[in-house]
């Protein structure tokens, strides 16, 4: 086979923004953590708004595959 012949394939680079924001489960779910519980203004936020955010969402099927294209998985 000649070199010309051949397609070379680039690697897909995962999104690392959205790395940062998941977490992948051992059987391949995909958690995410809302974004009210983070940071800005913090205190005057109910605390129970706070605690109810700060447990982790699976995310959708639509939406857990386009991640699991982002991250290359």
């Amino acid at each position: 086979m000649n070199k010309t012949n051949k397609v070379k394939r680039i690697k897909q680079k995962t999104k690392k923004s959205l790395m940062k924001r998941v977490k992948i489960t051992g059987t391949g779910k995909i958690l995410r953590s809302h974004q009210l519980r983070s940071g800005h203004l913090r205190r005057n936020k109910a605390k129970k708004t706070l605690r109810t955010h700060a447990v982790p969402i699976v995310l959708d099927k639509s939406a857990t595959r386009a991640a699991k294209r982002m991250l290359g998985i």
